[in-house]
């Protein structure tokens, strides 16, 4: 396994857990620790951030997030793009890395977050109704929209970037709390290398190309 950092909106999760074992362990013995002892483990493993070999080529757009691409379709006009699109929508489950990460090297050209309901992450509909903050990134090639989306159980999305921040391709931008959803468009001249059901890991699988 490689190495992983703790993203800070992990600790007090973790310090929490711990202090209700070790409360419960005084209070019960030690199988009242048991429960919190195993939530403290899982919020380390949730919260953890590892690190990517990120793909050089500035051709290559990589995956904003890590877990199984739920679908990829058409999209007929994006806002930031200024026309049509390819959509790839990714869902994370409880157990994957849930920090996102840019796509592409660029310059944050736009944000928008909209307050919404908690729906199940893998419902189709979870892009227009639930909880979301888009950005679009953009650099001197082209435009792409990424979006957090949070879950039924995801209810706060976490930004560390704001307008006119400029990232490196793989530089973590944020974090979903919990099961979630990830899209991203991107612009026609760029080939989708994605199909439904593949696992992807954020800054390192390859969603694209840009075509020549």
């Amino acid at each position: 396994m490689g190495k992983f950092h703790i993203v800070r909106e992990g600790y007090v999760f973790i310090f929490g857990a711990l202090a209700v074992a070790v409360f419960l362990g005084l209070l019960l013995g030690p199988l009242g620790a048991v429960v919190p002892g195993i939530l403290a483990v899982y919020f380390t493993y949730f919260f953890r951030n590892p690190d990517r070999v990120i793909p050089a080529d500035e051709n290559l757009i990589v995956s904003p997030a890590d877990g199984t691409v739920q679908d990829v379709v058409d999209v007929e006009y994006d806002d930031f793009l200024k026309g049509p699109g390819t959509k790839v929508i990714i869902f994370l489950s409880i157990f994957s890395v849930h920090v996102n990460r840019s796509p592409i090297a660029g310059e944050i050209k736009t944000q928008k977050y909209v307050c919404g309901r908690f729906k199940p992450a893998y419902k189709d509909e979870v892009g227009f109704e639930n909880e979301r903050h888009m950005i679009g990134i953009e650099n001197d090639r082209l435009k792409v929209t990424v979006t957090q989306i949070a879950g039924i159980l995801a209810r706060r999305i976490v930004s560390w970037v704001t307008l006119d921040d400029k990232m490196e391709k793989g530089d973590v931008y944020g974090l979903i709390k919990f099961a979630s959803c990830t899209e991203i468009v991107v612009p026609k001249n760029v080939e989708v290398l994605m199909k439904k059901g593949d696992k992807v890991h954020g800054g390192e699988t390859i969603v694209g190309r840009i075509k020549d």
